[in-house]
């Protein structure tokens, strides 16, 4: 065996412990990306001193020891679906209730703020528009997860479940601003509040392009039926508002919190709070906008049916009357009048033939042909 064989087999050998060795081993901030990691992996781990991140890697337990000996600083570890033996550990370290390990490790909650002891549990929908080429009647539009913090003192915790709404951004928008970074794990709870909220209206702006185009496909001449369409976009839009709409009770009563959240954090979440009433009300117009179409949409279905059963009518009636005229000589008589003259071949074929010229031309002008 050569040697390059060789090293491939103890490469090969060693993969197992290498992948252990990275489910245990937090990274640095080169891998602040927050990408999805397999086992829910610690994507990142940093102690902030006075708002500026400590150099060098460390684990949680260094970290949360640093913390209580440094006035002013603070651990903030991220994690991506972790399982309960994975967040176990953690929640032992940081006293955490068994309820909080429950909310950690389920992946769809509904949006909500509890306080166990001296921790608050803060949990979020995550959102992320789907890029598609044409609605369909089974096409994804809409991809939510959650995102769960655990806000403690010197501390914050944030659990991320699905591939939308990845955290990297927040923490390295928050690195370059030492003086936020500084107010605390608060200001990392509105760092990533505003990020959610934010990609929640870039999701409305997506879903408002494809109601218009529906919109416009729908009230296009000989436009086929879109109902499936219709009905696909509204499902959609109800995951959507399930993931945003609920948020609204839990923030107003975190703003209301006069003793739990800091003042100055507090104006901050006002503004998110602005920007949530904003796309709820988008998502209500948007629900409204698609009932209307919609309820457009059946009417003209309606229509269309109605307009096709007047035509058969029409051409019933212009047959049933050429069935008629040729019933009636048809029958075997033998004193009938007209029944033996020269022409009355010809002229019984012109009489149908005038008959439903004109019967055609009547319902022409009523509109039924």
């Amino acid at each position: 065996m050569s040697d390059e064989q060789q090293a491939g087999v103890a490469w090969a050998w060693t993969a197992p412990l290498r992948k252990a060795a990275s489910r245990i081993r937090p990274t640095g901030p080169a891998d602040s990306g927050d990408d999805a990691a397999p086992g829910g992996t610690v994507i990142d781990c940093a102690v902030y001193v006075d708002g500026r991140r400590r150099p060098g890697a460390c684990d949680y337990d260094d970290g949360l020891a640093t913390v209580r000996q440094t006035p002013g600083s603070f651990l903030w570890l991220g994690l991506h679906e972790p399982s309960e033996a994975d967040f176990a550990p953690i929640a032992k370290r940081f006293g955490l209730d068994e309820l909080a390990v429950e909310a950690a490790t389920t992946r769809r909650q509904r949006p909500k703020i509890e306080h166990f002891a001296d921790v608050t549990l803060f949990v979020l929908r995550t959102t992320r528009y789907v890029e598609h080429s044409a609605l369909t009647e089974t096409c994804e539009v809409v991809e939510t997860g959650s995102v769960v913090l655990f806000i403690g003192d010197g501390y914050v915790i944030t659990v991320r479940h699905g591939p939308a709404g990845p955290l990297g951004p927040v923490r390295a928008d928050l690195e370059r601003r030492p003086d936020r970074m500084a107010q605390g794990p608060w200001a990392v709870a509105h760092a990533v509040a505003d990020r959610m909220v934010d990609s929640y209206l870039e999701v409305a702006v997506a879903f408002e392009n494809d109601i218009d185009e529906l919109e416009d496909h729908v009230f296009a001449p000989q436009s086929q039926n879109r109902a499936a369409q219709i009905y696909q976009l509204k499902r959609e839009l109800m995951e959507f508002k399930r993931a945003v709409a609920p948020l609204q009770h839990p923030l107003a009563a975190l703003i209301d919190d006069k003793e739990g959240l800091p003042k100055e954090i507090r104006r901050y979440f006002r503004d998110v709070n602005d920007h949530l009433l904003r796309t709820v009300e988008r998502i209500v117009a948007y629900d409204d906008l698609l009932n209307s179409i919609l309820q457009a949409r059946l009417a003209q279905l309606s229509v269309d049916q109605n307009n096709d059963m007047r035509k058969i009518a029409a051409w019933a009636a212009i047959a049933a009357a050429q069935t008629a005229i040729a019933g009636i000589y048809g029958m075997n008589f033998d004193y009938m009048p007209e029944l033996h003259w020269k022409y009355g071949y010809l002229i019984v074929v012109g009489l149908m033939f005038t008959v439903a010229a004109l019967m055609h031309r009547a319902f022409r002008r009523s509109g039924w042909l």
